[in-house]
């Protein structure tokens, strides 16, 4: 998978290319297409703004949807697009385990609750 990103002060805008060299069928090109427009969604707070272009090369084909989101993230970690991914360890950070406030609890900030799960 290839990035091509201009940096801008705009949202970040996404542009996908996945020709018939990488998959014959249209349904595998569409569940690529898929796979990163999802992937974006989540990380659209994230992103520096500006323009992304993504070129799939053919070993998506066979990459499963996981593997695909991966490698994109991956790729927008090293372009620094993506600001550094914490560690998913148990410990807590250096800072201390301070509990942020939560948006449910009595008194907190008016507006949306986090739903209840």
């Amino acid at each position: 998978m290839t990035l091509h990103w201009l940096k801008a002060e705009t949202p970040a805008r996404l542009g996908l290319a996945v020709s018939r060299k990488v998959d014959t069928r249209a349904v595998g090109r569409n569940r690529i297409k898929r796979v990163l427009r999802d992937a974006v969604r989540h990380l659209r707070a994230d992103l520096a703004g500006g323009d992304y272009v993504v070129v799939a090369r053919s070993a998506a084909k066979v990459a499963g949807n996981p593997q695909i989101r991966e490698a994109f993230e991956r790729l927008l970690r090293r372009a620094g697009a993506l600001p550094a991914g914490g560690t998913d360890g148990t410990m807590p950070p250096r800072g201390g385990n301070r509990p942020s406030p939560s948006l449910n609890a009595p008194g907190g900030p008016p507006g949306r609750a986090e739903p209840a799960c």
